[in-house]
């Protein structure tokens, strides 16, 4: 088959979680009920922020979009692999597969991206309070925003064109439950090298120096609240971003979990199931978490329902 000649393709097997009969019906119950329970959470959140005036601050501004962006993550995967299950097939083609794979590497990587400039903000907001609506004014937090999808979506399509130019050949199973980019490469038959080259240099570029400026922003913050006299002030100060590092946690503890057990043990479908946590849970449990603790975002949902 020759490079970039895709048409022999006919489709990418997804193995998924499992390949137990008796446990698919579980299994789509479990993710219909997260993919329903992550879509009507972010919705609301998204919902409350917009309708309610109190609430239109550059941390409610980015917020709303990293629950726009966790919809979108979700509904990338997990609605193909509910159909897969119902319809007791596993093919995804081979347009479907590298649109998913575009997607997801788009979104996860917006998400990576948002989470940074939102640790940003409680920065500002903490080490910086008397210049805080001078420094987040409406124009830096749109190009922040700006910024972020640019390079995200260079980035995922930097990485969807390098795997069109990908020879496959018969072994086109992937035990997975999407088309993880990772896992399409690697079932190429041609040489992989630029892939692989790509792949690496984006996730120091995109996901290490992120990370880097979210603990440069928590030292920095950590530093300014511990100067606080009073207990009061410091909780007060700590509560401004406690959601947000819950969060931060979150990503990129079950991120880290992924990729350490993806190098640890060869089984690739313990790494899909690992990877459950991030590309669904943490979706999921994001509205939660900063809507518990936050009374602004209370507020804002019981004016939304009545």
């Amino acid at each position: 088959m020759e490079p970039g000649n895709h048409t022999q393709i006919p489709e990418f097997i997804l193995l998924g979680l499992s390949e137990e009969a008796e446990l698919q019906p579980l299994l789509f119950g479990l993710f219909l009920s997260m993919y329903l329970v992550t879509f009507t959470g972010n919705l609301l959140i998204i919902l409350a922020i917009t309708t309610d005036a109190h609430l239109h601050t550059p941390m409610y501004f980015f917020l709303s979009n990293l629950s726009f962006t966790d919809i979108c993550f979700t509904s990338t995967t997990v609605p193909k692999m509910l159909m897969n299950i119902q319809m007791q097939n596993k093919g995804i083609t081979y347009e479907d597969c590298i649109t998913q794979t575009y997607f997801s590497t788009l979104f996860g990587g917006l998400d990576n991206f948002l989470l940074t400039v939102m640790a940003y903000d409680r920065f500002v907001a903490i080490c910086h309070p008397l210049h805080y609506t001078v420094i987040m004014n409406p124009r830096l937090c749109g190009l922040l925003l700006l910024a972020s999808w640019v390079l995200t979506l260079l980035d995922s399509l930097l990485h969807a064109l390098l795997v069109l130019r990908l020879s496959f050949c018969t072994e086109l199973e992937i035990s997975h439950f999407f088309c993880e980019l990772d896992q399409v490469v690697q079932l190429a038959c041609s040489d992989t090298f630029l892939n692989d080259l790509v792949m690496y240099l984006t996730t120091v570029l995109l996901g290490v120096i992120p990370l880097t400026g979210i603990l440069f922003s928590y030292t920095k913050i950590v530093s300014s609240i511990l100067k606080i006299s009073s207990a009061g002030g410091k909780y007060k100060a700590f509560s401004t971003c406690g959601s947000h590092l819950s969060v931060v946690s979150l990503f990129y503890g079950t991120g880290l979990g992924v990729y350490l057990s993806s190098a640890a043990i060869e089984n690739s479908r313990a790494s899909a199931i690992a990877s459950v946590m991030y590309t669904v849970a943490t979706p999921m449990l994001n509205p939660f978490i900063y809507s518990l603790r936050n009374k602004d975002i209370k507020q804002a949902l019981r004016k939304l329902f009545t």
